[in-house]
């Protein structure tokens, strides 16, 4: 086993496991507390109910108090489904071939001074996976792909004034992935691409944080790209005509940056409003292509040529009592690909989320919080062929289709105070 798969292995088992059809656009996952969960993750950027909120803004450990620990996991049930004709093979559909997944996730926090904190964060930024299988009439123009980040994340926040705190931290991710195209069954179930690797890489995050009053906060914070270059292996007939051999090869992917504005404002004794707006640089996913010595170089797998996407969202805060706390939102998460660029292996939509969630105190040290959330998949058309590829592509034929779906999340999360 390579020192790679080792060190991912280990961080696989200690942090966080799996993770499965992203919830948030393109192969995002927004899925970091389940206190967030709740509001739909409106306003995370200005807000700290515990030590998660340094994955979002580092700034704002600045307002935790004492030392803190964090603990918890989301579960993730998506239900999407393909249906459509294919040129010369017919009608053909697959139903529910996202795989449901657990996201776990651990914070940590302590004051250094009055001023500064420090934090540590064990979580993802990224991950999907779909497998349409070879029973599928489309296969050829792609039946999986796969990719898996774990990150590990310090971060230092320090507060300048009594108004303004800052925070920064760096991001070390681990990656592993996978993509793939098949013959359907059909036609005899030939491995036509397929190219696997994995990848460590670094990125960093930044944040600020601006208490206009006692009742009013703004947050803004930024991710930055995360270059990764996965080296492993590729094969089939599409690769070198023949289908086989294995080639060692690497397949670049970045991680996308990502930026945060977002507002906290407390009405009342009671209620509490935050909303926040995100932007993802997805138009950097332009295509997968494998780069293998032994075949001349790059080989495309797939063209994708995406665009950024944007979340919109807003939430409610009600202290019910001393101990209870209900929260609500409702997210709007705009597509990351045109219809002409959508592909049945990332199958992106527009998507809506209604959240709600509740957190009580324990006692005076222990906190739990829970949230559920339903994501309507807006019905979307695809369009899938062999762009530009002559004979070949007219042989493959053409997918004409839709996908739909939706997808239920639900979360729990315990926090406690030293």
């Amino acid at each position: 086993m390579t020192k790679n798969k080792i060190t991912l292995a280990l961080a696989i088992t200690a942090t966080v496991g799996i993770s499965s059809q992203a919830s948030a656009a393109g192969f995002q996952l927004a899925e970091y507390s389940a206190t967030g969960l709740g509001r739909a993750f409106a306003g995370e950027a200005a807000m700290a109910d515990n030590a998660s909120a340094q994955f979002r803004n580092p700034a704002m450990l600045t307002y935790l108090k004492g030392i803190q620990v964090s603990a918890g996991a989301i579960y993730v049930d998506p239900n999407i489904d393909i249906e459509g004709t294919h040129s010369i093979l017919g009608k053909t559909s697959t139903s529910d071939f996202a795989n449901s997944a657990v996201i776990p996730n651990f914070y940590f926090s302590r004051p250094l001074t009055d001023k500064a904190t420090i934090g540590i964060a064990f979580g993802t930024h990224f991950g999907m996976r779909t497998d349409l299988g070879t029973d599928f009439k489309a296969s050829m123009f792609g039946n999986q792909a796969d990719v898996h980040t774990v990150e590990i994340n310090p971060n230092l926040g320090y507060k300048i004034n009594d108004q303004v705190s800052v925070g920064a931290g760096v991001r070390y991710v681990m990656a592993s992935g996978h993509f793939g195209a098949a013959l359907p069954t059909v036609l005899g179930k030939t491995k036509l691409k397929y190219m696997e690797g994995e990848d460590n890489a670094w990125g960093w995050q930044a944040g600020t944080a601006w208490q206009i009053n006692a009742s009013n906060r703004i947050g803004i914070s930024y991710q930055s790209a995360v270059k990764l270059n996965l080296e492993g292996h590729a094969s089939g007939l599409g690769f070198d005509g023949k289908g086989n051999g294995v080639y060692a090869g690497t397949l670049p992917l970045e991680l996308p940056a990502s930026a945060e504005i977002a507002s906290f404002h407390q009405l009342n004794d009671q209620w509490a409003v935050h909303a926040s707006v995100n932007w993802t640089d997805w138009s950097a996913f332009e295509k997968l292509e494998a780069n293998i010595p032994q075949l001349g170089g790059n080989k495309k797998i797939k063209d994708e040529n995406w665009k950024d996407n944007y979340r919109f969202a807003i939430g409610t805060t009600y202290q019910a009592t001393n101990k209870l706390v209900l929260r609500s939102g409702i997210a709007y998460d705009t597509s990351a690909v045109d219809e002409v660029n959508r592909t049945q292996t990332i199958p992106e939509t527009d998507r809506t989320w209604l959240s709600v969630g509740a957190g009580y105190a324990w006692s005076e040290n222990l906190t739990l919080d829970a949230g559920f959330t339903y994501i309507f998949a807006k019905k979307a058309h695809m369009l899938e062929q062999e762009k530009g590829s002559g004979a070949i592509g007219e042989m493959l034929g053409q997918f004409d289709g839709q996908t739909s779906g939706h997808i239920w999340l639900a979360g729990v999360q315990a926090s406690y105070r030293f």
